[in-house]
């Protein structure tokens, strides 16, 4: 008897904790979904709707550098450096400074 108490026992435990491993994945994919949307609206107020589509074509070629750049922005922003809305110009030049330079290819055929 006291073995399938003990079985009972752990099973209820392990129930237990799985719950609270649910529900604290839960909190932090709700927490991440919260500071998306305070950095969509950021963006939003900061850029115009020009700027805003090349980010979002260059988020699909370089999801890496579209964060950087996101980030930058939203410093930018929140320190003040932003003189009126970020535009399409002013974001390709933020876009060649950091992504660096690019190399050149040549192919000389024989």
């Amino acid at each position: 008897m006291s073995d399938e108490e003990d079985l009972e026992d752990i099973k209820k435990k392990k129930i237990q904790q799985l719950k609270e491993k649910q529900q604290s994945q839960e909190g932090q994919e709700e927490a991440k979904e919260k500071m998306e949307a305070q950095k969509k609206a950021i963006l939003r107020q900061v850029m115009t709707s020009e700027a805003r589509e090349r980010l979002a074509r260059v988020r699909m070629a370089r999801p890496e550098l579209a964060e950087r750049i996101e980030s930058q922005i939203i410093a930018l922003a929140q320190r003040g450096g932003t003189k009126g809305k970020i535009d399409d110009p002013t974001l390709k030049d933020l876009l060649k400074k950091l992504s660096g330079k690019k190399k050149d290819i040549n192919i000389k055929r024989r």
